[in-house]
């Protein structure tokens, strides 16, 4: 009976945090665009896959990225952004998953690494949709944008989850 209950405790919490994604999604949709740099974002709903690494697993943390494209595809931006989505997201998942597994490197690090991994899986993805190399150029700028917000995003989750470390509350 233990068992099936932190099954169904587990069930909850990735239905919370694949609607927490969604949320900050949207709201960070709302935010307004960087002018003259098309394309840039901050990345909030990546803080939640930094916390399902770190203290879930990574199966799970892959599980709700898979779920944040295809529910944010198709209530927010459509079938065809989630395929930049699923570009950026998985290159951005397995960079940050193999780097969590580095004994002394910071998370901040490991989410600086998503951010500009998953800027870059986009732009290759562009590239290859539309067929043209001089992305690439593109590329130098978002690299750097992504390593300043996966820092911001980084040091939020960071906070986070040493105040749910400290507190009372399992997550495994």
């Amino acid at each position: 009976m233990a068992k099936q209950k932190r099954s169904v405790q587990r069930i909850a919490l990735c239905g919370l945090l694949t609607a927490l994604m969604l949320v900050l999604g949207y709201v960070e949709s709302m935010l307004p665009a960087v002018p003259g740099i098309p394309g840039i974002k901050l990345g909030l709903s990546n803080g939640v896959l930094i916390f399902a690494i770190y203290l879930l697993d990574i199966p799970t943390a892959f599980a709700l990225m898979a779920l944040k494209i295809v529910l944010s595809g198709l209530m927010f931006s459509g079938v065809s952004a989630m395929m930049y989505a699923a570009a950026g997201g998985l290159l951005s998942m397995i960079a940050m998953s193999l780097l969590s597994r580095v004994r002394g490197l910071h998370m901040v690090t490991v989410s600086m690494a998503g951010g500009a991994m998953h800027n870059a899986g986009q732009v290759l993805m562009a590239m290859l949709v539309l067929q043209t190399p001089k992305l690439v150029y593109y590329l130098a700028i978002l690299l750097v944008v992504g390593l300043v917000t996966g820092l911001l995003i980084g040091l939020a989750a960071n906070i986070a989850i040493r105040h749910l470390k400290s507190s009372k509350i399992r997550f495994n």
